[in-house]
């Protein structure tokens, strides 16, 4: 369950500040991550699906999406987190102050996502949002969030504790360490994002919905309804916008892009 839960907060929550910058990696590699498109005769949005914090070794941000990305107006995140401040701080401002509860237990499982990431060499500050971010600024791009970080961050207080399985007398304990195990799972979900295979995200999203629906429906369904209603009003706005939210957004059977379809929307995948 924790493992889950802390793979659905990497691939589809973005509150968390970035640490600081260490020294840039070599890229090794190029990658394919997954890029779709809707829109009409005037208006054209990209969705991208990103992954929060990447080991900064793959080219990622080339062809298709470097060109999609470029002919944007706007970039548009799922939420816009303030630059500078850790976690901590942001505890201290009057506006988030009662909303970094301690008893948020998700909050603690994403910062438990995020040091198995790092165990991988997974940074923030090397995730696709971050890049965007800093791009889409130094090129004097509008960006903008679809949700505010107030509400983000009461939705993950909202959320049910993480439950936790204690073995039963008799039954075998798992040879592997919960952190081992994660990232072990954070590694894979990086490389089919790399790679721009849905599937690891689509069974991750089945396991969630299975042992945790409530969790599933707050930050998964109603989310990319909501989504989903403001790419449509945004059609009717002439422009190209570069839409970026988490990769686990646009897999399964509530995805954005199913919540589109289900709005007469047709999405095409173009990388």
């Amino acid at each position: 369950m924790i493992n889950v839960l802390a793979a659905a907060a990497i691939a589809a929550a973005s509150f968390e500040a970035a640490p600081p910058a260490t020294a840039a990696p070599q890229p090794e590699a190029q990658a394919q991550p997954a890029l779709f498109a809707v829109g009409d005769a005037d208006t054209t949005v990209y969705i991208f699906g990103t992954f929060h914090a990447l080991d900064g070794h793959t080219d990622w941000f080339r062809d298709n999406v470097r060109g999609a990305f470029e002919n944007s107006n706007e970039l548009v995140l799922e939420t816009l987190v303030p630059e500078g401040p850790d976690r901590s701080q942001l505890s201290a401002m009057p506006r988030y102050r009662g909303l970094m509860t301690p008893s948020a237990s998700f909050l603690a499982t994403t910062r438990m996502a995020i040091d198995a990431g790092r165990s991988q060499g997974m940074q923030v500050n090397n995730g696709a949002d971050m890049i965007l971010r800093h791009v889409a600024e130094s090129e004097g791009k509008t960006v903008e969030g679809l949700e505010t970080l107030e509400s983000q961050l009461n939705m993950f207080t909202k959320m049910p504790p993480a439950g936790t399985h204690e073995p039963r007398p008799g039954e075998p304990v798992p040879e592997t360490p919960p952190m081992d195990s994660l990232s072990k799972s954070m590694a894979e979900m990086q490389a089919a994002w790399k790679r721009g295979d849905q599937s690891v995200f689509v069974r991750m999203l089945t396991q969630l919905n299975a042992t945790s629906p409530v969790t599933y429906r707050m930050m998964f369904t109603e989310r990319n309804a909501r989504w989903a209603d403001w790419i449509r009003a945004r059609l009717q706005t002439p422009g190209t916008v570069f839409v970026a939210v988490g990769a686990g957004h646009l897999a399964g059977k509530d995805s954005l892009l199913v919540q589109l379809a289900e709005r007469g929307i047709r999405s095409q995948r173009v990388n």
